[in-house]
């Protein structure tokens, strides 16, 4: 097998986006064509989650406020592709999976939909404030 067969493993992009509404779009286009540069054919379900997590972290991080910032990255892990979504954190909300997700509610399904889709996801809080990530299978 030649090394152009092996695909490199490791950071395929990041991108540090405006903590406002409208960076939801602007991150899943950035995760689609990140994934479709590095050879991914089926981007959808990585689009449905970054957007979640970025829904999620302009809504109830500190990242939401005048000035804040949302960080998306994407890496290469082989089998699968790793996306995490870092903000600033949140003194009063962390990240939980309602055990069912009420139907007729505006939001409250984006974790439950990550847990649903994603095969493995978490989240820590580091340094700088928070990260939440969710991996897929590279297909």
């Amino acid at each position: 097998m030649g090394a152009e067969a092996v695909p490199a493993l490791g950071l395929l992009g990041s991108v540090e986006l405006p903590g406002v509404a409208e960076s939801v779009g602007t991150a899943r286009r950035y995760v689609r064509g990140v994934l479709e540069k590095s050879g991914l054919r089926d981007t959808y379900d990585a689009e449905l989650l970054v957007s979640e997590l970025v829904s999620n972290a302009v809504r109830h991080s500190e990242s939401g406020r005048a000035g804040g910032l949302v960080t998306v990255v994407v890496a290469n892990c082989g089998e699968t592709v790793q996306i995490a979504v870092g903000d600033s954190g949140s003194a009063t909300c962390v990240p939980r999976v309602p055990a069912e997700p009420d139907e007729d509610a505006e939001g409250g399904r984006g974790l439950w939909l990550v847990s649903e889709v994603a095969l493995s996801w978490g989240w820590y809080e580091g340094a700088v404030g928070r990260i939440v990530w969710f991996r897929l299978a590279r297909r």
